[in-house]
Formats: C-alpha cells, sequence, structure tokens
C-alpha cells in the first residue's frame, strides 16, 4: 500500500469515526457537547507523538489547538481549521441513522459528512503523516478544531481569539470550509470543465430581532395599538423590501471567469447563468444583494388577552461594506413602536484574490486535476475565519473536493441525508498533502 492510499484511507476512516461522535449543537446550551469529539483528536494527535491543547470556553465545549514549526519562521504561519460541533439531526426524516456513518452508494451518510467532519477528517489524516514522518512545512502551521462554529462560534473562534490570541501569534492566512468544491461548467464550443470554487469573501450576519409595544387588554375590545397588528405590519414592510442587486469585487470575479470559460454571461440573463454553477448556484445566488429572513415569533400567553409586546427573530446577512446601511434599512422599515435589538453581529470578509498561497492552492488542484479552474466566490453564510480575521488573518474557504457534476451540494449542508462522495473524500486528502507541504 502506497503512502497516498493509506493517507486517502485514514481521512475516510476518519471522517466516519468523527461522524459516529454526535456533537449536536443546539445553540441553548443542552446537546451532548464538543468534548467527546475532541477527546477522539487529542487521542489522534497523542498516537503520533503531538502535544496538543485543549481549552473549554464552558463545561464541554472543547476545542484543540496544535502548532508545527516551519522551515522559515519568518513567513506568516497558516491556520488551518475545522469545527467538530454540528446541527441536530432528525432522525426520523433520514434514509439512515444521522450518526451511523453508513457507506452507500459511493457516499458516506451522516450529519457533519460536508459540514464539516470530512475537512477535519482530511485535515487531521494530514496532521498525522506529518508528524509521524517529521516533515517540517515551509512555514508555521496552526491547527485548530473549534467548537461552537454552528452557532456562531461564541464559545469556540470567538472565545479563543478573544482570550488566547497567543495561539495565533505571527499568523497571517487560513484555510477551512465552504470552497474548494468542484463544479462542472459547459465550455464555449463543447465539452465540459471542471471549476473549483474559493471562498475568498463571505457575507456578515446581524442575528436581530423586533419589538413591537403596544396596549394590552381584553381580547372582546377594539385595540389600535395591538403589539401583535404593529410586529405583523413591520413584518410586510421588511418581507417586501427589494434588496437592491449588487456585485461585490468577488462575485464580479467569479462571473467573469465562468464567461470566459462558458462564453455565456450574466448579462444574457441571470438565472440561466447561475444555473450553470449546478450545486454551487444557491451559494452564489445568496450573495448578489443583502437578506433578511424572519425565523422566530412569540407573542401572547393567553387567548384573550392582547399582549403589550410582540417579537420577531431575523436572520439578516450583509455583503462586505453593508452592514450600517442593512441595521438602518431595517430601522426605518420596522416603523414606529417597534425596536430592533442586536443579538449577535458578524462581520464580512473579503480576503487578497491574488496572492502566492491562492496561486499555490491552485496548483495543489491542478496537480490532482490538471485541466481544472480556480475561481474566486462570495460565501453567503459564515465560517470561522471571521473570528480569525480580527487578528489580521486572511481567510479562504477551501475543502478540495472533485464532485459529480449532478449533485446538488450546497442543498446537502444542514440538510436531511448529508453525505459526501468517498472518492471527494480521497480526492481532498491529497490536494491538502500537496497544499501542506508546499505553502
Amino acid at each position: 500500500m502506497s503512502d497516498w492510499t493509506e493517507l486517502e484511507d485514514e481521512a475516510v476512516r476518519i471522517t466516519r469515526e468523527l461522524i459516529r461522535i454526535d456533537t449536536s449543537n443546539y445553540g441553548d446550551g443542552t446537546g451532548p457537547t464538543e468534548r467527546p469529539a475532541a477527546e477522539y483528536v487529542l487521542g489522534l494527535l497523542h498516537e503520533v507523538g503531538l502535544d496538543p491543547v485543549s481549552l473549554e470556553s464552558q463545561p464541554g465545549r472543547a476545542s484543540v489547538i496544535v502548532r508545527i514549526a516551519g522551515a522559515d519562521p519568518s513567513r506568516g504561519g497558516l491556520v488551518v481549521h475545522g469545527h467538530l460541533d454540528v446541527v441536530p439531526a432528525n432522525a426520523a426524516d433520514w434514509s439512515v441513522d444521522p450518526f451511523s456513518a453508513e457507506e452507500r452508494d459511493g457516499m458516506i451518510w451522516g450529519r457533519g459528512a460536508v459540514d464539516m467532519k470530512s475537512m477535519v477528517g482530511m485535515v487531521l489524516a494530514n496532521l498525522r503523516r506529518i508528524a509521524r514522518e517529521g516533515i517540517v512545512p515551509p512555514r508555521d502551521l496552526v491547527f485548530v478544531f473549534f467548537a461552537d462554529e454552528e452557532q456562531g462560534g461564541t464559545w469556540g473562534s470567538q472565545w479563543m481569539v478573544r482570550e488566547h490570541p497567543e495561539l495565533f501569534a505571527g499568523c497571517t492566512e487560513a484555510i477551512s470550509e465552504v470552497g474548494g468544491y468542484s463544479v462542472t461548467l459547459p465550455v464555449a464550443g463543447g465539452g465540459t470543465r471542471r471549476a473549483y470554487l474559493l471562498q475568498t469573501a463571505e457575507k456578515g450576519f446581524a442575528w436581530v430581532h423586533l419589538r413591537a409595544s403596544g396596549r394590552a387588554g381584553h381580547g372582546s375590545l377594539p385595540n389600535d395599538e395591538n403589539a401583535i397588528v404593529r410586529l405583523a405590519e413591520a413584518i410586510t414592510r421588511i418581507n417586501q423590501h427589494e434588496w437592491p442587486l449588487e456585485y461585490v469585487a468577488s462575485v464580479r470575479a467569479l462571473f467573469d471567469g465562468v464567461t470566459e470559460i462558458t462564453g455565456v454571461s450574466p448579462d444574457d440573463g441571470l438565472e440561466a447563468f447561475l444555473d450553470l454553477l449546478g450545486g454551487g448556484r444557491a451559494f452564489v445566488a445568496g450573495t448578489l444583494r443583502d437578506s433578511a429572513n424572519f425565523t422566530r415569533l412569540d407573542a401572547g400567553y393567553k387567548n384573550n388577552v392582547i399582549p403589550s409586546e410582540a417579537t420577531a427573530h431575523i436572520d439578516c446577512r450583509f455583503l462586505p461594506g453593508h452592514q450600517d446601511e442593512l441595521l438602518d434599512t431595517i430601522r426605518e422599515l420596522a416603523g414606529e413602536h417597534v425596536d430592533l435589538i442586536i443579538d449577535q453581529l458578524g462581520i464580512s470578509v473579503d480576503a487578497p484574490r491574488d496572492s502566492a498561497f491562492v496561486a499555490s492552492m491552485q496548483a495543489a488542484i491542478q496537480a490532482e486535476d490538471p485541466d481544472a479552474a480556480l475561481l474566486p466566490y462570495c460565501l453567503s453564510a459564515g465560517t470561522d475565519n471571521k473570528a480569525l480575521e480580527a487578528l489580521g488573518i486572511h481567510g479562504y474557504g477551501f475543502v478540495p473536493l472533485k464532485l459529480p457534476a449532478d449533485l446538488n451540494f450546497a442543498m446537502l449542508f444542514h440538510g436531511v441525508d448529508e453525505r459526501v462522495p468517498v472518492d471527494a473524500v480521497r480526492f481532498g486528502a491529497r490536494v491538502l498533502r500537496r497544499l501542506l507541504d508546499d505553502c
């Protein structure tokens, strides 16, 4: 067995073992926590002679970090990070046990298969290889496995950056999730070509709620100061608002790259153009404008009592540079007697698209898929790269996965029957090996 095959096998094995550890993050402090997965990671790293550190922000909310010294300490270090938590899964909705890591039809099935225990598995297999073989990488590598990413990183990356910034000293770049996956594009003149979407930017988020106030009273009496009605009117105004279309720099760069390959421009018809992106369509479509989606409602306590207060929660996502504009628009649309309360903010991220490190990622991809293109894109969601940006560390989404052309990849994130192709995990382990050995 070659050492490449051994690396691939270990990446697959670790991915499946991680999926079998339920690390569901319910967002309210309940759940199994990340500690069991962190203990598993610690065992894998101690086994190859490494000395990782485990830190808990709250009981059970464990993150793991270890640094590998590089050959050139004058160069900025690279943070390679993933998260150990997953969103919950309702087993009744699934075709398989979501924590079984069943291998079926060439896929590994289970919660976290794409978000993001497969990346953690690929990274751990490579980290163990580096330790076993005594490899000295070109620059310092800091490997981190965070808690709590699925709730904005409050008890994971945000906590570590705030309480232990020294652990990231000297680091300038980072790689993590939701980028590096392939889409298959039609080539102008015939044939197809794979393009790997490198996440160079991500929208910011504002988790907020509206609080409408009014006059409490008996349900049988007229009331023109009903808090629920005021809230409903605010919801309607916000929901009907047309957020303006805008192509930020990373989106324009992606569109230019797709046009160069396909010969098709978004000016020829935006919806048809987005369809060319296949499994990446939903991610890209979410980056063309700001958004505000209502997610929760709460009002009243008895059928015959008009409440004095009603609330609605909103998941707002804004393009780089749009935070203040979005929040001001929401306030204006909410209107009189409705307050906007900010629960949690996550900054937008916009990393350099032309750099030596981006060239290294492209070379690693093309060593395994020679005809492939690497195109930048903006992510509509968020990652732990937001926390690292506060330290001046530029983060990229780079989980290299060569995917079937017909796989609706974006829909697998947080979805029922989440799964990842086994061959894609093997491919990713090889690409990461090339990158980490020459970054």
